[in-house]
This record gives C-alpha cells, sequence and structure tokens, in this order.
C-alpha cells in the first residue's frame, strides 16, 4: 500500500465520504459530456440528435477515406512524434542539471522551464508568431514543431526531475570509477533506471502535442493543418458528425497510451 493510501485511509468517515463524492461529480463532469456526444459519431443521419434513427460507421469511414481528415491525421502524427523526440531529449537534459543543487540559478531557471505550463497559450502563440516572423519559421513544419516542444518540454523536466529525486548518484560516481565516460555511465546506469520517468514524460508530450490546437492556429499555414485544426475548422465552418469520429479516435489513442504508461503491478 503506498504512503498516499495509508495516509487517506487515516481519515474519518466523515472527511472520506465528502472526499468520495466530491472526486465522484469532478469525474461525472470530465466523462458525461463525452459520454454523451461521442456516441454520435455513430449516428446514420448527418444531425446531432438523439434517439438514432440506425446507427452506421460511415463517419468512421468518411473520416479515414477523406484526403483532408487523413492528410490532418498524418501531419498530426508526424508533427507530435517529432516534438515527442526533441522534447524528451531537451527535458531530460534539462532535469539532469536543474536536480544538481550547485546549478546557477536553480530555481530561476526551472521557473523558466516550467512557465509554458503557466502562460496563457494565446499569449504564447502570438510572442512566438511574432519571433518567428523574422526567422521564416512561421507557416512550416520546423515552426509547429518548435512551438510544440516549447509546450511539451516542461512535462518532461517535471516527471524526470520528480524520478531523479530518488536517484542515487553515487551510482554514476562508481561508474566513473570503473572508467566509464559520463555519456556510458548515462546510457547504461542513469537512463535504465529514469527511463519509467522519461517515458511518462514522452507520452504526457506527444499527447499535449498531438491535442493543441491554439499554436497551430497561430504558427501552422494551409500544409501543416493537424486534427484539432481540422476539427476545428470544421465546428466553425460546417457542423459534420465526421468532428466526432475523430474525437473518438483522438480519446481512444490517448487512453490507449494513457493505459500504457500506467502500470498497477508497479511498486510504490
Amino acid at each position: 500500500m503506498s504512503m498516499g493510501r495509508r495516509v487517506y485511509s487515516e481519515f474519518p468517515a466523515y472527511i472520506r465520504i465528502p472526499l468520495y463524492a466530491f472526486v465522484g461529480i469532478i469525474l461525472a463532469l470530465l466523462v458525461l459530456p463525452l459520454a454523451v456526444a461521442l456516441p454520435i459519431s455513430l449516428n446514420a443521419d448527418p444531425w446531432f440528435t438523439y434517439p438514432f434513427r440506425a446507427l452506421s460507421l460511415r463517419w468512421f469511414e468518411q473520416l479515414f477515406s477523406s484526403p483532408l481528415w487523413t492528410g490532418a491525421m498524418v501531419n498530426s502524427l508526424v508533427i507530435a512524434v517529432a516534438t515527442t523526440i526533441l522534447a524528451t531529449t531537451l527535458g531530460t537534459l534539462a532535469a539532469i542539471g536543474l536536480v544538481n543543487p550547485r546549478f546557477p540559478f536553480r530555481t530561476a531557471v526551472m521557473a523558466l522551464a516550467i512557465s509554458p505550463m503557466i502562460v496563457p497559450v494565446v499569449v504564447l502563440g502570438l510572442g512566438l508568431f511574432i519571433f518567428f516572423s523574422p526567422l521564416g519559421l512561421n507557416y512550416s513544419y520546423a515552426g509547429v514543431v518548435i512551438a510544440h516542444t516549447i509546450l511539451a518540454s516542461p512535462f518532461v523536466v517535471i516527471t524526470v526531475t520528480a524520478t531523479l529525486t530518488r536517484f542515487d548518484f553515487n551510482l554514476m560516481r562508481a561508474a566513473a570509477g570503473l572508467g566509464a565516460g559520463r555519456v556510458t555511465a548515462f546510457r547504461t546506469v542513469m537512463l535504465p533506471i529514469i527511463a519509467p520517468g522519461v517515458a511518462a514524460g514522452a507520452i504526457f508530450a506527444f499527447a499535449s502535442s498531438f491535442d493543441e490546437v491554439v499554436m497551430v492556429l497561430f504558427i501552422a499555414g494551409p500544409q501543416q493543418r493537424t486534427l484539432p485544426k481540422q476539427m476545428f475548422t470544421g465546428l466553425r465552418e460546417q457542423l459534420d458528425p465526421t468532428i466526432l469520429a475523430a474525437a473518438a479516435v483522438m480519446i481512444i489513442l490517448t487512453s490507449c497510451m494513457m493505459a500504457v504508461a500506467y502500470n498497477p503491478n508497479k511498486k510504490r
């Protein structure tokens, strides 16, 4: 049993029961809108109404047969994978440096590293649009990947930093004493131990990029149209149940990623 569960079990019943009720209400507010909206993707009619006249997969067929939607899905996957690789690499290296108590201005740098999670995305998107203009990065894949990396890196920094707080750095000193270089020691000693934190950060980075729309509205051009942007455009221009089919695919993909990251047998 984890320490959190032990502490929670020590609460009296008059505290635990309201907490259970509060958590249940929050989960209901999060899940019920999806439970109501997603079944419409199986409606045979092109209307957002209940009850259904018949069930059909026509909107999923249209999602995977339309060049506009398939191109958006490919763009989202390519950008998300590139963002994940870049954000995971930079975030892991940043976390390793930030856990060093001798790192200069450690607190200020840590606050700067996680600031994209605090700054409104609209403000950050406008700032990057202005900054990218003279560099020629607007309306390019490189610009979108860099923008998404800025948003995704804090998730990696936080998860890897949390893992490194339990890492014994004497192992690195022992590896160095045995003649291993820094890169070899990191690859053979540190990385296998902190791999769960790195993997969790990578999953969060992928999800944050795959689901992001505000940055894409500022930075991306017609060639970089992603799935969230296509959904946003469809909601604004024409209501189409294909949007709900795309939402269902995104939710299933994200749920599968969270299921992979969750390990109920992991020791706490």
